[in-house]
């Protein structure tokens, strides 16, 4: 079982910038972070693996970056250069413990955060 806080989210200007963390009671394999607008679907942002993958959806390559601190069990997505189509409701998401593989993919993540909201206003 894992579980998972979100924080971080808020209201913000383009152009901004926003961190959010995501506090986990254990360290899966691969974790994400994934964000649905109203009336969207569900959207892998950026997925990171223990053993050192990344991967990005298109439209956050070079504006976001994932990345986990294992001390702390915590994950964060750092997001610079905010535009307005980034605003959306923001879930962290991890693997199950025995799964050592995944992709930036809602089907291969098993737990899911509450979510956080991040507004980005023009």
């Amino acid at each position: 079982q894992v579980q998972l806080v979100e924080s971080g989210g808020g209201s913000v200007q383009a152009g901004g910038s926003l961190r959010l963390s995501c506090a986990t009671s254990n360290r899966p394999y691969c974790m994400a972070w994934f964000r649905q607008a109203p009336g969207q679907e569900l959207e892998g942002v950026a997925r990171i693996s223990s053993g050192g993958s990344l991967d990005y959806v298109d439209s956050v390559k070079g504006r976001f970056t994932i990345s986990q601190d294992n001390a702390k069990n915590t994950l964060y997505l750092q997001m610079n250069s905010l535009k307005p189509e980034d605003t959306a409701m923001y879930y962290c998401a991890a693997t199950r413990l025995d799964r050592l593989w995944c992709r930036l993919s809602r089907n291969d993540f098993t737990y899911w955060g509450q979510g956080t909201q991040v507004t980005v206003s023009s």
